[in-house]
């Protein structure tokens, strides 16, 4: 297995089958307008196979697949499938807005697909719209339901942003509860896509735990010894929630994820400006040895920790400008699956 700079190692791959999504969350996609990738760019199911065996065989053994929306990518149960026969990957998971979780819940845990994840950040109606510009709350809801049913249990994430939603933490952690599912409240962060953001915006973690410790009393954090992002924490009841503090207190120093875009493009940090174009050398006739081969000098001489970076700098303004995410459909949060 191959270790960066700071002695961390490559074992997890965020997968992007897309970069289209259904809804325009404030948080991703706050604008009008987006240069989306062309079609013809956009990997093949037997390419996205060809470059996962190159991960799995530089020690990667946990594939998340992200998008944009996954969801929207026609056949993905189809190459759900195809990955699940991979016994070197130990952890197949999903991460979906839930839209269209209701109807592919089954075929997705029927192809072999290990866990969900649903993106959920209120429970009222009127929210959703204004924060996803759409009202497909009661569809999400559905898709819960759906996945709660299929998989046992799964993960809700919940962007949480002051003055918007932050007074449902409650409601969100009983909801979960309701359908065995650990939500995981996610501090607003100053990544590609949230042109909106800013500090001001941001509750984090310790305020979070003194709304939850208010309500519930005593909350009880667990040890880890994994590099997820979440930290994850006990209610007197058992009820277990997790929190991920990335703008406050960022955890580089244990990140071993690493992106790859729907068009192949391959991005070390979520914070990072450039990537490798492994789609380039794949149609061009590169050997997947010599794709590996490249990917373990490039994961060698890593150093990226991009929010202790902008923790360290001060600099607390959107982190790329809005002319330049125009230009370049890569900075964007929905293209490299976040």
């Amino acid at each position: 297995m191959v270790h960066d700079l700071l002695s961390r190692p490559l074992r997890n791959l965020r997968l992007s089958v897309t970069d289209r999504c259904n809804l325009r969350c404030a948080y991703c996609m706050p604008e009008l307008d987006y240069v989306w990738l062309p079609r013809e760019d956009v990997l093949r199911f037997e390419e996205m196979e060809v470059l996962a065996d190159v991960f799995l065989d530089q020690g990667v053994d946990k594939i998340r697949l992200t998008g944009g929306e996954p969801l929207l990518r026609r056949d993905v149960p189809t190459l759900v499938e195809r990955l699940a026969t991979r016994s070197r990957i130990a952890d197949l998971a999903l991460t979906t807005n839930g839209v269209f979780l209701a109807d592919q819940a089954r075929a997705l845990r029927a192809a072999g697909l290990h866990r969900v994840t649903v993106s959920l950040d209120t429970l009222r109606h009127d929210r959703f719209r204004e924060l996803a510009r759409f009202d497909e709350l009661d569809r999400v809801r559905e898709g819960i339901a759906a996945a709660a049913r299929e998989f046992g249990t799964l993960k809700i994430d919940t962007v949480v942003i002051r003055g918007v939603n932050e007074d449902e933490l409650i409601d969100l952690v009983e909801f979960g509860r309701a359908f065995n599912a650990e939500v995981r409240f996610i501090e607003y962060m100053d990544v590609g896509g949230a042109t909106q953001w800013s500090m001001a915006h941001v509750v984090s973690k310790v305020e979070m735990l003194e709304t939850l410790t208010r309500h519930y009393g005593p909350v009880v954090p667990l040890p880890e010894s994994s590099s997820a992002p979440a930290r994850r924490y006990r209610l007197a009841d058992g009820t277990v929630f997790g929190i991920i503090a990335s703008t406050t207190e960022p955890f580089c120093r244990d990140c071993d994820r690493s992106r790859l875009t729907a068009d192949g493009m391959w991005y070390l940090c979520l914070y990072a400006t450039t990537g490798v174009d492994l789609r380039k050398l794949l149609r061009s006739g590169w050997s997947a040895s010599g794709i590996g081969e490249l990917i373990r000098e490039t994961w060698a001489h890593r150093g990226d920790r991009g929010a202790e970076l902008r923790v360290e700098s001060g600099s607390r303004s959107p982190l790329i400008p809005l002319e330049r995410l125009k230009r370049d459909p890569h900075l964007e949060m929905h293209t490299r699956g976040g």
